[in-house]
C-alpha cells in the first residue's frame, strides 16, 4: 500500500551506461512504475469485492480472510528470498518469470469458478508478486545515477502512493457496473503491457552470487502460513479446536526451526546478529505494528460498509480511499523534513499516531452511525503511515553494519508485510466473534461489537508499536 515495498540493495554495481541506453533512458522505470502500480493496486482492489465474492462463490468468512491474506503471506515470506534469488538468476530474467506468472495468476483469479481456486490463483499472484518487489528498487538503482536517479524514485513513489487509492475506486467501479472477475481481466491489458517493457530494459550484470538460503525461505514462509491459519481457524472453529492448536504450534515449531537453519546457514536469508540490536528488533516491531494498525482492519470495513451501512461497492471505495489520500499527501509534503527528524519521532511518532487513529474509529461502533464519523479516524491512520513508510528503509539500513544495510531494509519491508497478513486474521477473528458469516443481515449491535473490538485491538497494537519505538529506535 505504499512506495517503499521492495527488496534488497542490489549487491553489485554495474556502470550506469552498461545498463542504459541514450535512448529509451527513461525506460526502465516507466517498466517499473507498471509493475508497481500492478502490484500495490493488488493489495487493495480486492477489498471492496469481498461481498459480492462471498455471494458468487459461497465463500464463508474465513475464506475472503484467505483471498485478502494468502497475496501479503507470499510477498512477506518471500521477499528476501527472492532477492538471493535474483542476485543468481539475474534481475531482470526473475522480475520479468514473476511478472509473467503474475499475469497468468491474474486471469487464473477472474477465471476461478470455485474460492479454492481463487485462493489459489491469489497465492500464485503473490509468489510472482514477490519476485517482482524484491527487484525493483535493484533494477531502478542500477539504471540510474545522481538526479536522474534520485528523479526515478520520486516518479517510481508518486505512481506507488496513487496506485492504493486507484484501487479502491478501480475496484468499486468494476464490481458495481460489471463483476468482481473484471478486477482481474481488466488489468489484463496493463500485465501484456509491463511485460512487453520488462522484455525490454537492458539486463544487468550481477557478480557472484551468494547461494540462495532455501531452508530458510521455507521455514519462515510456512511458519508464518501455519501462524496465520491459527488465527483464521481459531475465528471460525474455536481457540481450542484441533486445527487451530495445530497451525499454532506448527508455526511455533517451524520459527524454532528457522533460527536453527539460520544459525547453521553459511549465507543466511537474515544475519542473526541482526536481532541482538534493540533498535532493529524495536523497528521490526513497529514495521509490523503501523501496517497492521493502519490497513488490517480494512477488509471487515468494507463487509460493515456494504452489508451493515447499505452503500455500494464504489461508494465504499470511496470512503476507504480517504486513507491512502491522506497518506499520500503526508509522504509528499513531510518527506524530506522527515528524513532530518530522530527515528523515534518519525517511526514512533508516526506509528503511535496510527494507533490513536484506530481509537478515532470506535464512534462508528455505537449503534446507528454511519460512515461520516470513520472519516476522522481514516485521515489520521494515514498521516500516522505516511509518516512512517518514506523513512522506514533508510532507517533500517542505518539501525544495521555496512555489510547488512540491503537485508535490514528488506527485513523491514518483510516485517511490515507479515503485519499485515497476522493483522487481517486476528481482527478478522475479533470481527467474526460479534458478526456472524460475511456479515449480510446481521444486527446493528453485532456490527457495533465487531468493530469496536476490532479497533481497539489495533489501536492497542498501534500504540504499542509506537511506544516501544520512541523508547529505542535511533538509540545506536
Amino acid at each position: 500500500m505504499d512506495a517503499h515495498l521492495a527488496g534488497r540493495a542490489p549487491r553489485t554495481h554495474a556502470r550506469p551506461d552498461t545498463l542504459r541506453p541514450v535512448r529509451g533512458k527513461w525506460l526502465p522505470l516507466v517498466a517499473a512504475c507498471l509493475s508497481t502500480f500492478l502490484l500495490l493496486v493488488y493489495t487493495t482492489i480486492v477489498t471492496v469485492a469481498l461481498p459480492r465474492m462471498a455471494g458468487d462463490l459461497r465463500a464463508g468468512f474465513g475464506a475472503l480472510q484467505w483471498i485478502v491474506d494468502v497475496y501479503t503471506l507470499a510477498l512477506a515470506g518471500l521477499l528476501l528470498g527472492m532477492g538471493s534469488l535474483g542476485d543468481a538468476l539475474g534481475r531482470k530474467r526473475l522480475h520479468v518469470l514473476g511478472l509473467a506468472v503474475f499475469t497468468a495468476a491474474t486471469l487464473g483469479c477472474a477465471l476461478a469458478g470455485n474460492v479454492q481456486l481463487l485462493i489459489a490463483a491469489r497465492a500464485a499472484q503473490g509468489i510472482a508478486g514477490a519476485a517482482m518487489f524484491a527487484t525493483l528498487v535493484p533494477l531502478i538503482g542500477l539504471a540510474y545515477e545522481g538526479r536522474d536517479r534520485a528523479r526515478a524514485f520520486a516518479v517510481w513513489g508518486a505512481v506507488a502512493g496513487a496506485a492504493a487509492g486507484i484501487g479502491n475506486v478501480a475496484g468499486g467501479i468494476l464490481t458495481q457496473l460489471l463483476s468482481w472477475q473484471w478486477i482481474f481481466y481488466g488489468a489484463l491489458p496493463l500485465c501484456a503491457a509491463a511485460l512487453w517493457l520488462a522484455t525490454r530494459v537492458p539486463a544487468d550484470r550481477t557478480g557472484t552470487p551468494a547461494p540462495v538460503d532455501w531452508p530458510g525461505i521455507a521455514t519462515f514462509t510456512l511458519a508464518a502460513t501455519g501462524i496465520t491459519f491459527g488465527f483464521v481457524r481459531g475465528g471460525e472453529a474455536g481457540w481450542g479446536d484441533a486445527a487451530t492448536l495445530f497451525g499454532f504450534g506448527l508455526g511455533a515449531a517451524l520459527l524454532i526451526a528457522f533460527a536453527a537453519v539460520e544459525r547453521a546457514s553459511a549465507h543466511p536469508m537474515i544475519p542473526l546478529a541482526l536481532f541482538r540490536k534493540p533498535a532493529f528488533d524495536g523497528l521490526l516491531l513497529a514495521s509490523g505494528a503501523y501496517y497492521l494498525g493502519a490497513f488490517a482492519f480494512l477488509p471487515v470495513l468494507s463487509l460493515w460498509l456494504q452489508n451493515g451501512a447499505g452503500l455500494s461497492s464504489f461508494a465504499t471505495s470511496l470512503v476507504i480511499t480517504v486513507q491512502p489520500l491522506a497518506f499520500f499527501a503526508t509522504s509528499a509534503l513531510a518527506g524530506g523534513a522527515l528524513h532530518r527528524m530522530p527515528a523515534r519521532w518519525s517511526i514512533g511518532g508516526g506509528t503511535l499516531l496510527v494507533g490513536l487513529g484506530d481509537l478515532a474509529l470506535l464512534p462508528v461502533a455505537q449503534p446507528g452511525s454511519s460512515w461520516p464519523v470513520l472519516l476522522p479516524g481514516l485521515v489520521v491512520t494515514g498521516v500516522g503511515a505516511g509518516l512512517v513508510s518514506p523513512v522506514l528503509p533508510a532507517i533500517a539500513m542505518a539501525s544495521a553494519p555496512p555489510a547488512h544495510t540491503g537485508v535490514a531494509a528488506a527485513a523491514a519491508n518483510s516485517a511490515r508485510q507479515l503485519g499485515l497478513a497476522l493483522g487481517v486474521a486476528l481482527l478478522g477473528t475479533v470481527f467474526h466473534r460479534s458478526v456472524p458469516g460475511t456479515g449480510a443481515g446481521a444486527s446493528a449491535a453485532a456490527y457495533a461489537d465487531g468493530l469496536g473490538a476490532v479497533f481497539l485491538v489495533a489501536g492497542a497494537i498501534g500504540a504499542a508499536g509506537g511506544l516501544v519505538a520512541c523508547v529505542v529506535c535511533g538509540t545506536e
